[in-house]
């Protein structure tokens, strides 16, 4: 009884095959009984209050075999629709209402890079399907940098990241995408999932269509998309003047960026990058690395032309901890004012701050390293025009990073 009644539950999307069926079944037996009169029964057509149309022989038959061919073929597709789901085994039927209620959430774009983008992208997949993540191509470092140079493919680590944070599970595929060689010769560094699309790449000659061959294979839910596919290089202007190309001499440099700049100055968004932030309910900025992987998307014209035309709410989630390299001493302010230098004044909608405490042994062993947590100075914020959303997102164990349920269920509370 129970399992017969879970096929009623909202979402499935049974009951309007049943309902097709029934009307189906309904308009094939009055049709036919109004046949019967069409051909054999004048009595029986006023009976139906439809004698009038009796005399007009011709008409009444088309209707009446009108009526029995659309009635036979809704009773006939909602019969079989319907007893496709009954097939169905009851963990299915789990896996229909979660995929509907999915498919009702909001619309949210994600931008960003590294493992904050990945941590956020983990807890929002929980809460909508329409989800889309911007990824940056500036990195240059790493596996993805050998790969850049010795391919000339742009860099998939950041995207292979998010790809596994959007898995439908943890499944050993997913486990295998971020299997990383310890040894191995030429394989050393490299991870396993950055050379599947690098293989993929080479096997298609396309490296976007790559991306999404990945994508069945770790059954994503949403979408990964690179920021563009053009050949783009990360340029920073240091305090103090100094000027240093690449992603990873940036965060190498002594002194902090003051400005970055990408060449080419106009890279070619996706065409679906474009559409997603258009049509956004929810843009989120971050978390992350503020001058090597927020910023270096938004760098990109037709991105930020994008989120201007948005209606959607546009949050910067703000670092729990500063980013020695990039942003020491920085306050939330400060993350605020580096967006705007980049061309994003007056388009961010809301700042998201930690409010949780970070351990004292924790902020002494960051403070090792040059690092303290980020201090919000909300007056600076609201003088600035944003509203400042407060949660407990700090996650800890040997290092602090946001908690990605605690993330996503605040974001998800602004939009709603």
């Amino acid at each position: 009884m129970r399992r017969s009644l879970e096929w009623l539950y909202p979402g499935l999307g049974i009951k309007r095959w049943l309902l097709l069926a029934c009307g189906g079944g309904v308009l094939l037996v009055y049709s036919a009984i109004f046949a019967v009169g069409v051909f054999w029964s004048p009595q029986l057509m006023r009976g139906l209050g439809m004698g009038w149309l009796h005399d007009r022989h011709w008409a009444a038959v088309l209707l009446a075999l009108d009526g029995v061919v659309f009635g036979a073929l809704a009773l006939l597709l909602g019969v079989r629709k319907a007893w496709l789901f009954q097939r169905t085994g009851p963990e299915t039927v789990g896996e229909i209402r979660s995929a509907s209620r999915l498919a009702r959430g909001p619309r949210v774009v994600a931008v960003g890079g590294g493992n904050g983008l990945a941590a956020l992208l983990r807890g929002l997949k929980v809460h909508t399907s329409n989800l889309t993540a911007v990824v940056t191509m500036a990195d240059d470092g790493g596996s993805s940098g050998l790969l850049r140079r010795d391919m000339g493919m742009p860099p998939p680590g950041d995207l292979r990241n998010c790809l596994v944070a959007l898995a439908d599970d943890e499944s050993m595929m997913s486990r295998l995408f971020q299997y990383r060689f310890p040894d191995g010769g030429g394989l050393q560094g490299h991870s396993f999932g950055n050379l599947f699309m690098a293989a993929l790449t080479e096997v298609t000659g396309d490296f976007e269509r790559a991306v999404q061959e990945s994508t069945h294979v770790l059954k994503v839910r949403g979408r990964v998309l690179p920021s563009t596919l053009d050949d783009v290089v990360l340029h920073a202007q240091l305090e103090g003047g100094d000027q240093v190309s690449g992603e990873s001499t940036i965060t190498a440099a002594e002194r902090l960026p003051r400005r970055v700049w990408l060449t080419p100055a106009a890279p070619r968004p996706l065409p679906q990058a474009i559409a997603a932030l258009r049509r956004a309910d929810l843009v989120v900025l971050g978390p992350g690395s503020l001058y090597t992987s927020v910023i270096p998307n938004l760098l990109i014209p037709d991105v930020r032309a994008a989120i201007e035309e948005t209606r959607g709410w546009v949050v910067y989630v703000c670092n729990v901890m500063t980013q020695p390299g990039e942003t020491d001493g920085y306050t939330a302010a400060d993350h605020l004012d580096a967006l705007h230098r980049h061309g994003l004044a007056g388009l961010v909608d809301v700042v998201l701050v930690n409010d949780a405490p970070v351990s004292p042994d924790l902020v002494a062993s960051y403070q090792r390293f040059g690092a303290r947590p980020v201090i919000v100075d909300e007056d600076r914020l609201r003088q600035a025009g944003v509203k400042v959303a407060h949660a407990q997102m700090a996650e800890e164990s040997n290092v602090v990073r946001h908690d990605s349920e605690r993330l996503a269920q605040a974001l998800i509370r602004i939009v709603r």
